[in-house]
């Protein structure tokens, strides 16, 4: 009877196969090829991966440069805004500006004339002819049949708070004929003595907020005015 030993027999191919891919594996030039194999999948790797994060920060770099470009496209627009505003605001300004400087050489022959008729009005007996305003030089002229009149509207101009100042005041005598009385038949008509007054004075628009406290002292003292500290210059001719 023949008897086999498979278990011998397998365990021997086993070894011979394990024994052969030792000596393979075992010889230089396998080992040279793996460590290249390995060297060169590892560096491939490497290459891939810095390939690869290369072009993700080129994409996130040129994402960036996108959205800072639209951020200074929209920034310019508020800045051509901003700067048409500001034009729009420097013109509104000069013509604001402008308006108030024709409504104050509006108002200043209006202010003055009001002044003087206030003043008048406290004064009877005074008629004016002619009001002309040059510059602060304001030039009165009119007539009274009392010299004292003439005075008196004078010194209701010079205490005035600082609006009328620096008055000079020019006065000439002159006979003149009644024509408020019907003379007799053949008889000359009765004259009477008026004084004509020049009137030369500074007008300060500044100081017509506290005018009115002059006029009112004036008005309160009866028309009649306190010493003053530069008395009126009175002229006659």
């Amino acid at each position: 009877m023949i008897k086999v030993n498979l278990l011998h027999s397998v365990t021997e191919r086993q070894g011979g196969t394990v024994t052969a891919v030792e000596r393979k594996v075992g010889s230089p030039g396998t080992r040279l090829l793996l460590l290249t194999l390995a060297v060169g999948f590892l560096l491939f790797a490497v290459i891939g991966w810095d390939v690869i994060s290369t072009q993700m920060a080129k994409s996130d770099a040129e994402r960036r440069l996108v959205e800072q470009k639209q951020i200074a496209a929209e920034l310019e627009v508020v800045m051509k805004e901003q700067r048409e505003l500001e034009q729009k605001i420097q013109q509104i300004d000069m013509r604001i500006e402008a308006i108030k400087t024709l409504r104050a050489n509006q108002a200043g022959p209006s202010a003055v004339l009001d002044a003087v008729r206030e003043r008048i009005a406290m004064v009877p007996g005074l008629y004016l002819q002619a009001i002309e305003q040059t510059g602060n030089e304001v030039v009165i002229k009119g007539n009274s049949p009392s010299e004292d009149s003439v005075v008196q509207f004078g010194r209701s101009l010079e205490f005035s708070n600082g609006l009328f100042s620096n008055l000079n005041i020019e006065t000439q005598r002159q006979e003149m004929v009644n024509q408020s009385v019907v003379p007799a038949s053949g008889a000359e008509a009765p004259k009477v003595n008026v004084v004509d007054f020049t009137i030369k004075t500074a007008y300060t628009p500044s100081k017509a907020a506290n005018a009115n406290d002059g006029v009112s002292t004036a008005a309160a003292d009866g028309g009649q005015a306190k010493p003053a500290s530069a008395p009126t210059q009175v002229a006659q001719n």
